[in-house]
């Protein structure tokens, strides 16, 4: 698949693009995107995929082929030829405004603002929206594994539960970027600089002829990083094998059972070996509600391997991203629109979000407002990321992403950060927004009546 195809995208958008060139309608429009709601089990989203979003913006093309497939199509029939000249030298000429990576972000704050040319903005809807929703998906659900975790490791080792392998690198990088210790994808570990871990799987312990023969073969080969998998027929009495072996492994690995008992006794058997040095690694479909139980009961677990939940952000698979214009170019000015259809409305205008801090330094609220606007001791979060098309800044690394997601959840306060109970993060529209949205919809309804 070519990343930079024109073609990932929606049919309809498209097929807007061609209707705005081909009835002359060329204006500067503006879009934002943003999570309308949080799922129940949200408080907060950490931003993700903003950078592969740039990377698109700046190469996006259409090759011959592309056009020709296009040319084809039966809904493009009546399509003048100048749009497929259009889209032949097409390149993204927009601005672009968005929250850095990392940067932890609540309901109807806009994660990224475009203001290009309509039809140039309308292509990159589908993309965008693809782009930004899985990384922050991942990222929001392994941020709550990480707080969970009270501190443990938390490894990543989803890929071969993801939707496709694409996506398995990229929630990697997302779950690093969001506090993960590391992942077991290796291409994701070279690519982005990740720490890599893996273990043993059953098969290892059952193509041996006993389970110590598995071990001590293991062992042979990695003396000094060898973390066991003793479940495979009983998970004490493979402990029981390691230890009659006299050969200390770096590590065991729990996969089943009980897992905070038999945690506690292995950490038991371990000290009493004089190998208090060995870690306790536990894994079997777990999630930041599993990990918070064991750990209330005591478990004595070291690290904690999460795969399906992170990758698949199972107890809540979607956020609902939309991609709305707020403002489009009539007569010579940018003019605000909105939608007021019930429980979709959105509010008009390119906005800007503020941030506001306790005394203590720590987040207190976000207030929405109007790009011009200024609300005295807020924190102005959406920051300029393109013009004319090119960056402005070189590329965000993803240990800077990783830092900002660090201290903005140190700056959480804890109420939000609790994984049990929605809390939600106080955030409000500014007064000249709020009348602004009040205005037209009074007239909007006006208008409505009297046709």
């Amino acid at each position: 698949m070519r990343h930079d195809s024109g073609l990932l995208t929606d049919l309809y958008e498209l097929a807007m693009a061609a209707g705005y060139f081909q009835t002359g309608l060329h204006a500067r429009a503006t879009f934002e995107l943003y999570a309308r709601h949080l799922p129940e089990t949200r408080n907060f989203l950490v931003v993700g995929g903003i950078e592969q979003a740039l990377d698109y913006l700046e190469s996006m093309r259409f090759t011959r082929g592309e056009i020709e497939y296009l040319k084809r199509h039966p809904a493009f029939r009546n399509v003048r030829r100048e749009f497929f000249d259009f889209l032949a030298r097409f390149r993204f000429h927009g601005d672009v405004w968005a929250l850095p990576e990392g940067t932890l972000a609540f309901a109807g704050e806009p994660l990224l603002r475009v203001e290009a040319p309509i039809a140039e903005a309308q292509l990159l809807e589908t993309y965008l929206l693809a782009a930004i929703h899985f990384q922050t998906l991942v990222a929001s659900k392994a941020a709550r594994v990480v707080l969970a975790a009270r501190g443990r490791q938390v490894v990543e080792f989803g890929s071969r539960r993801a939707h496709g392998i694409e996506a398995g690198v990229l929630a990697a990088r997302a779950a690093w970027m969001a506090g993960a210790s590391g992942t077991s994808n290796t291409y994701a570990a070279r690519r982005y600089g990740i720490p890599a871990f893996g273990t043993q799987a059953h098969s290892w312990v059952m193509a041996h002829a006993s389970e110590a023969e598995a071990f001590d073969r293991f062992l042979d080969v990695f003396p000094q990083a060898a973390t066991l998998l003793v479940d495979t027929y009983d998970t004490r009495r493979g402990i029981d094998k390691i230890l009659r072996g006299k050969r200390k492994p770096a590590g065991l690995r729990l996969d089943s059972g009980n897992l905070a008992r038999d945690s506690r006794w292995a950490r038991r058997r371990l000290r009493e070996a004089g190998w208090d040095d060995v870690g306790i690694f536990a894994s079997g479909d777990l999630d930041e509600s599993k990990i918070e139980a064991l750990l209330e009961a005591g478990a004595e677990v070291d690290g904690f391997g999460v795969g399906t939940a992170i990758v698949t952000s199972s107890d809540a698979p979607s956020l609902g991203l939309i991609y709305k214009l707020v403002a489009v170019g009539r007569a010579g000015r940018a003019v605000p629109v909105a939608k007021f259809s019930p429980e979709k409305a959105t509010y008009p205008g390119p906005k800007q979000v503020f941030r506001f801090h306790d005394r203590s330094g720590r987040f207190a609220r976000d207030v929405i407002a109007l790009e011009d606007e200024r609300p005295r001791g807020g924190e102005p979060l959406l920051v300029p990321a393109m013009r004319n098309g090119k960056r402005l800044q070189p590329a965000q690394t993803l240990e800077e992403a990783r830092a900002r997601c660090r201290k903005q959840l140190q700056l959480l306060p804890a109420r939000y950060q609790r994984i049990d109970k929605r809390v939600a993060f106080p955030v409000s529209y500014s007064e000249r927004l709020a009348r602004t949205f009040q205005r037209m919809r009074r007239l909007a309804r006006r208008q409505a009546a009297l046709k």
